[in-house]
């Protein structure tokens, strides 16, 4: 009897379920405000042609929605702090960063006074455009999740844009006392996405060149995007193109929740963004009173904290939902984290910072350099490379962030001191002091994720005595990177065919971290097992080639995914290497029966009935990854090369675009001939023409719809 009531009284504690959705008659309210036309092209992209820039928002969310709704939710449920609800444990400590980061008390701050009527507008819109799509579709329709907000698009942008420097592997690093994680922005199903998981320790990023006429050798300015992301998931790729009779004409790729394209191109501009490697956060090491633990020490004073609490309610299963408590801590250095080691305060690039979505506005708007760089000045995105190309062959290339005003005199890579004022930085050094660098002697520019002192193959680099050390601009170079500097120079003319030559490269330079690894591995003593020493010749041949016929290549990415992927991959004695060279020969041993498969074997693009081989591999220019896999799973591409595009302008200034998808338009939808219609084209290089004039998309359009 005891026990049934206590299991009673448990369950009425647990039992919490979700609100129920408005129904459809209230979702659809808003839509009456709107007035759009989505054109489908004969490749399922959606071309979205309204009187005002609102009324695209509203058919941008609609159609994104048609394609990726469930992405699109489960990442609306993240930046709102409620993931848990939904996918359980795995998701509470998302819903923490949430809190932690204040993600929602900027808004309530800031959205009011802030936040421009045209922005809100675009925002309403596409909330709009989101709630008719669930009127229609309440079976799809996360129970409690609408109505969608104009506030849920806006911060959807001050959640996401820290972590595109690493600001979550810095919280996850103080969060958790034992182990590297990081958030799962890729998922293989949703139930992985926004979840921890064991940091990848890959050097994920992306490539940008531009080349100007007088390089180009063809008269023509060219600008290659490509941006290397998740395959699926809450930042991969969708390709939209964008018209209003508000000046909007601009076509490329943005993330599920976001109403303007991210990178791409309009018919006067383009431009290509990379991950840049800047020190843009800041660890403070808290004293705290031994009498008093809700004070820490600031100028010889003891300080209270801003003390909160945050409830997670986390699904356990059906309506049951534990509610997880946390306290909040806040100093004015930021907010806290407290581990085995002590309270952490953090101070970092893009904190309370609401204007993101304005500015990513502005430059979609931008119709000339001078439009460009107006919009650049506002400073309000806390990271991400620029490679910059026009009409008027003018090329740029821009190391963009939120740089802090740090005192120059200190070290900033370190941890500092919590217990000293003057050392919480306060504000941003001005657009005019960001690394940049337009119009370079060489006519050409380009960036791999590297320091901003290798750009170019001219005179005119930035150069590292010319910026404050406290900046902490990135200094590393990729294997892309090199290959670039190696490379470019070799071309006195980069023309579409040298262009696409650079951009496909599958080769490690002999001087990346990767060769060098695998020369160690050569030069160790194996004498004792003829099947080492069987793998070590194999990588004796080895030239560094990751082609898809390649009969040293799987041997050698397996044995260095092997290492890169471990606990310790900084470790590379011969213990960890010849450890990594047994798992790979074994594993290629067990899975393909002999030592020396083509790369292509091993390296597979599967894409609904698509299974092809593909070339390419980590940290390549034809960059390929494969991650987060189980163990009796291909080694499928998962990240990577994803949607590119070369842009072009001929000396009359006429554009031509060939763009390409790694699957095709349709996200989720495999009975949609869309779904995989550009993934044996991706596997096999080869492009298509993006249209932009309204007529050629009317002539090839599949259908032609009012939501």
């Amino acid at each position: 009897m005891a026990l049934g009531l206590i299991l009673l009284a448990t369950a009425a504690w647990l039992y919490n379920p979700l609100p129920q959705n408005p129904n459809a008659e209230q979702l659809a309210q808003a839509a009456q405000n709107y007035d759009v036309e989505i054109i489908r092209d004969n490749w399922g992209v959606p071309h979205i042609v309204g009187v005002r820039d609102a009324d695209v928002s509203f058919g941008l969310a609609y159609a994104h929605a048609e394609d990726d709704y469930e992405t699109i939710q489960e990442t609306i449920a993240a930046t709102r702090g409620v993931l848990a609800s939904y996918r359980g444990k795995g998701a509470a400590v998302t819903d923490y960063i949430v809190a932690l980061l204040g993600v929602w008390d900027t808004l309530d701050q800031r959205y009011q006074n802030d936040v421009p009527e045209d922005v809100k507008a675009i925002a309403r819109a596409y909330a709009a455009g989101l709630n008719l799509y669930a009127s229609r579709n309440p079976d799809k329709t996360w129970q409690g999740l609408a109505p969608f907000l104009a506030e849920d698009v806006i911060a959807g942008f001050v959640f996401k844009t820290p972590f595109f420097y690493g600001l979550d592997q810095v919280l996850l690093g103080l969060v958790d006392d034992e182990r590297q994680v990081e958030i799962a922005l890729d998922p293989n199903g949703a139930e992985t996405s926004w979840m921890l998981r064991p940091k990848s320790n890959v050097e994920l990023g992306s490539n940008g060149i531009a080349v100007n006429a007088a390089r180009s050798g063809d008269n023509t300015t060219r600008l290659l995007i490509n941006s290397h992301q998740p395959m699926t998931g809450p930042v991969a790729w969708y390709e939209a193109h964008l018209i209003s009779g508000q000046g909007l004409d601009i076509s490329g790729g943005l993330f599920p929740g976001t109403p303007v394209v991210l990178h791409g191109y309009n018919r006067n501009l383009a431009w290509a963004n990379t991950v840049n490697h800047i020190d843009l956060s800041d660890t403070y090491v808290l004293e705290i009173n031994p009498e008093n633990a809700s004070e820490y020490k600031l100028d010889g004073e003891w300080r209270q904290f801003e003390e909160s609490e945050v409830i997670i309610p986390v699904k356990l299963f059906g309506p049951f939902r534990y509610m997880a408590k946390r306290a909040l801590l806040k100093t004015v250095h930021g907010p806290v984290v407290q581990n085995k080691k002590g309270h952490f305060a953090l101070r970092y690039a893009g904190m309370g910072e609401i204007r993101q979505l304005e500015q990513y506005y502005r430059l979609n708007q931008a119709q000339d350099l001078n439009g460009f760089m107006s919009a650049m000045g506002m400073n309000a995105l806390p990271s991400i490379n620029y490679v910059y190309a026009d009409k008027e062959d003018n090329i740029g290339f821009i190391h963009n962030a939120q740089y802090p005003k740090r005192n120059d005199a200190w070290q900033w890579g370190k941890d500092m001191p919590g217990d000293r004022s003057e050392l919480i930085w306060q504000g941003y050094h001005p657009f005019s002091s960001v690394p940049q660098l337009i119009n370079p002697q060489s006519g050409v520019l380009f960036n791999a994720n590297n320091t901003p002192y290798s750009a170019t193959d001219g005179p005119d680099n930035l150069r590292h005595e010319d910026f404050p050390q406290s900046m902490g601009l990135a200094e590393n170079q990729t294997n892309r990177s090199r290959r670039l500097i190696e490379l470019v120079p070799t071309y006195p003319s980069l023309g579409k065919d040298a262009l696409l030559e650079l951009k496909f490269d599958t080769f490690y330079a002999k001087d990346s971290n990767y060769f060098k690894i695998i020369q160690k591995v050569i030069k160790l003593d194996m004498s004792d097992d003829t099947d080492l020493q069987a793998a070590q010749d194999l990588l004796r041949e080895w030239d560094g080639d990751t082609a898809k016929d390649s009969r040293q290549a799987a041997l050698a990415i397996l044995l260095l995914r092997k290492i890169y992927r471990s606990e310790t991959p900084d470790d590379h004695s011969p213990k960890q290497l010849i450890a990594a060279t047994q798992w790979a020969s074994d594993y290629l041993y067990a899975k393909h029966e002999r030592l020396d498969p083509e790369w292509g074997e091993v390296n597979r693009f599967i894409r609904g009935e698509v299974n092809m081989p593909i070339d390419g591999g980590p940290d390549i220019l034809r960059a390929i990854y494969s991650y987060g896999l189980a163990e009796h799973e291909p080694a499928y591409a998962t990240h990577g090369d994803t949607w590119m595009a070369l842009v072009e302008w001929d000396e009359d200034g006429e554009l031509s675009v060939d763009t390409l998808h790694q699957f095709g338009s349709a996200t989720l939808d495999k009975s949609s001939p869309h779904y995989s219609d550009q993934a044996a084209m991706f596997a096999n290089k080869k492009w298509r023409k993006s249209l932009m004039d309204l007529e050629e998309i009317r002539a090839v359009s599949e259908r032609s719809y009012r939501p």
